[in-house]
């Protein structure tokens, strides 16, 4: 038989592991509050509230792992410290006691030392805001029964990213031939993951016990600037290259005066603003993984967007 894996969350991440799974032959049981998820056989989707220790207890009976990708309802750090430790702790509790492993997506916020290329060794001790509750998030783990796997990835990029700096701020203007506006600069190095790349990480890691209890870097391509990045999938679209220019930092910090979510993206701003570089070279190793080449994964973004847009009744940039 198949075995079960469980999915928690619909968004990128989620959503691209349960389809891989599913590809794979594995039975997938993905659980969101709105019953989302890839409408595909071998993918079950269930309305659950996985912040419920109940409602976990019998969806994840008899799984293999579980892959926890939930996020918050917001992008601040009140909510985060809300919602996302009450989450964590009812699945990894739930997890235990079915003796699955639990697999978690996670972000660079956590490390302390991010002037410098950020490996699996590095401090991962910031403090305060939302990379005070990523660190935390991480402690919990570490310190909890249940066998865990953080996978780290760099901002994302790929098929259906839509709400990150690499979405819909940057491939919607590409395809509309309009300007490109990004934060910080754009002509510092950066980190990006392709999703895809992150997912197949995840999958391999919770299928390798000797893998288990440990901090992975998902395989992440060389840094490039958002200046590169636009260019890649403006290549891949074949199109012109855009204008493109940048929202300096002070002003993204005067406006966080005034605006919550201005401050939250400007607490944020020293990612763009110099040298932001993740390293996953020795998790490529222990994983057996590469990283998709650009161009390659421009290509199947750029794909994704346009396939979108044609679908009836829908509109590039619209919700979905």
């Amino acid at each position: 038989m198949s075995e079960l894996y469980v999915v928690t969350g619909a968004g990128p991440v989620g959503w691209t592991i349960a389809e891989q799974l599913a590809e794979r032959g594995h039975r997938v049981r993905i659980l969101t509050r709105s019953g989302s998820g890839p409408d595909r056989e071998g993918v079950e989707r269930i309305r659950a509230d996985v912040s419920d220790p109940e409602q976990l207890k019998s969806h994840v009976a008899g799984a293999a792992a579980i892959f926890h990708c939930i996020h918050g309802s917001a992008y601040r750090a009140r909510t985060w410290e809300a919602e996302l430790p009450q989450a964590e702790q009812a699945v990894t509790d739930a997890a235990a006691a079915a003796g699955a492993v639990v697999v978690f997506p996670e972000s660079l916020y956590s490390y302390s030392e991010s002037d410098r290329v950020m490996t699996e060794a590095g401090p991962r001790e910031a403090s305060g805001g939302k990379r005070g509750v990523r660190t935390a998030l991480l402690k919990a783990r570490q310190a909890h029964a249940a066998d865990t796997v953080s996978v780290v990835a760099g901002d994302f990029f790929g098929p259906r990213v839509r709400m990150a700096h690499a979405g819909e701020r940057l491939v919607r203007p590409i395809l509309k031939g309009k300007a490109v506006q990004v934060v910080g600069s754009a002509d510092q190095p950066h980190s990006f993951t392709y999703v895809p790349d992150l997912a197949a990480a995840m999958i391999a890691a919770a299928r390798e016990p000797k893998l288990w209890n440990s901090v992975l870097h998902a395989p992440t391509a060389p840094p490039v600037t958002m200046r590169e990045l636009a260019s890649a999938h403006t290549t891949a679209a074949g199109l012109s290259q855009p204008k493109l220019s940048a929202v300096p930092g002070w002003l993204l910090r005067l406006l966080g005066v005034f605006s919550t979510d201005m401050r939250e993206v400007a607490e944020m701003l020293y990612q763009f603003e110099r040298p932001f570089v993740m390293d996953s070279t020795r998790s490529e190793q222990r994983l057996g993984l590469r990283p998709t080449p650009l161009p390659e994964a421009a290509a199947a973004t750029v794909a994704w967007w346009r396939d979108l847009e044609n679908k009836p009744g829908s509109r590039l940039g619209s919700a979905q």
